[in-house]
């Protein structure tokens, strides 16, 4: 999940120097989605002592 949400992020700065702001902008928000949910899972897995 930390990989798709690192893809996205190199899409979205991809797309930014290439002037497509709408693409950018969406896939820099799925990058932000994808590793506050990586976080979250991260920070369960620790507490309920699951191995990530």
């Amino acid at each position: 999940m930390l990989g798709n949400a690192l893809v996205f992020l190199v899409i979205a700065i991809i797309a930014g120097v290439l002037g497509f702001g709408a693409i950018s902008g969406i896939a820099a928000t799925i990058a932000k989605v994808l590793f506050v949910l990586f976080l979250i899972l991260f920070v369960v897995s620790l507490v309920t002592g699951r191995r990530p």
